[in-house]
């Protein structure tokens, strides 16, 4: 059935499709985009199941050859055996996460690469399958990007399959501007008018702030182990609400001295622009108090505990 899904006179079709298909005949629905778009929900419900192998929307005449050669040389083969699918993802994209499939096994090859295993798909009857995977955009680069790099697919009776080719519309950069254009101010010197002297006003200073810079000393850390240190800090109104302003995570290598030592961190650095200040000085300029508060959260890394049913890779 070729088709953009669009009704637009007769019969409702979707019952008339369902007792076609409860009579044995099976629907292959071929989406192609009309002047309204196409609605490939409305192409599911008319097809065969599963919808992964009964429909494609090729959008122009080169796909549609490469659908009907597909079928050709499919359509009287009997099913598929010891199916593999090997797929990567463009290196723009990573891997988070295989669903289980609906036929079959998946696994991760590593963050750019799965293996889809099937034993055997339409061998006895009218069968199809389909795997959901997610990725993510890790990359820098910007535009419509193609999710695959490649897909393979090999049996053992040599069926011949085209996969699509899906992309994914990426915005990768927000534009912040800190500082507004200045107001103007307008004069106008007169003719042969040899000086003008003009009052400005009043000029801020634009984008001021401070940086404020901690040392902390852990006390007492064994020898070999590595500590987690987490520095908090907020600012205090003049009411003593607090409000945050940063939160920093550092490694803290371990240290191979014989007994315990004190370790001192140092340079930890928190910005603090002028436009958060909430000491409820009016000018918001570095005239004004700030008023913080620091806390500090550390722990060990490195623990020779082991649960029992518990594998620790170091």
């Amino acid at each position: 059935m070729f088709t953009d899904g669009k009704t637009t006179s007769g019969i409702p079709p979707a019952p008339i499709a369902k007792a076609i298909r409860d009579s044995g005949v099976v629907i292959y629905c071929i989406g192609l985009i009309g002047d309204t778009g196409i609605d490939v929900e409305v192409l599911n419900d008319w097809a065969s199941d599963p919808d992964a192998s009964h429909v494609a929307v090729t959008p122009d005449d080169s796909e549609l050859e490469d659908l009907f050669a597909d079928l050709a040389a499919n359509i009287s083969r009997p099913g598929a055996t010891n199916i593999v699918i090997n797929e990567m993802v463009n290196p723009d994209f990573t891997i988070l996460s295989i669903g289980v499939p609906t036929v079959g096994t998946a696994v991760s090859i590593d963050s750019h690469s799965l293996q889809w295993k099937i034993p055997s798909l339409g061998v006895s009857g009218n069968e199809g399958a389909s795997l959901d995977f997610y990725v993510q955009h890790t990359g820098q680069t910007s535009g419509d990007l193609p999710v695959n790099q490649s897909v393979t697919y090999t049996d053992s009776e040599g069926n011949l399959v085209t996969f699509p080719e899906p992309s994914v519309q990426v915005s990768c950069g927000t534009t912040v501007t800190p500082e507004a254009c200045p107001v103007p101010v307008d004069f106008t010197i007169g003719k042969c008018q040899d000086s003008l002297v003009v009052d400005l006003g009043d000029a801020c200073l634009e984008s001021s702030g401070r940086i404020v810079q901690l040392d902390v000393k852990l006390k007492n850390v064994c020898p070999h182990k590595r500590v987690a240190l987490g520095i908090i800090l907020t600012e205090t109104d003049r009411y003593g609400s607090e409000y945050q302003r940063g939160m920093k995570a550092v490694t803290v290598p371990a240290h191979a001295r014989p007994g315990c030592q004190d370790v001192l961190v140092k340079c930890i650095k928190f910005v603090l622009p002028e436009d958060l200040n909430v000491s409820g000085c009016s000018c918001q300029s570095l005239c004004c108090e700030r008023h913080l508060k620091a806390r500090v959260i550390a722990n060990y890394i490195d623990t020779d505990f082991r649960c029992c049913d518990s594998t620790i890779i170091l």
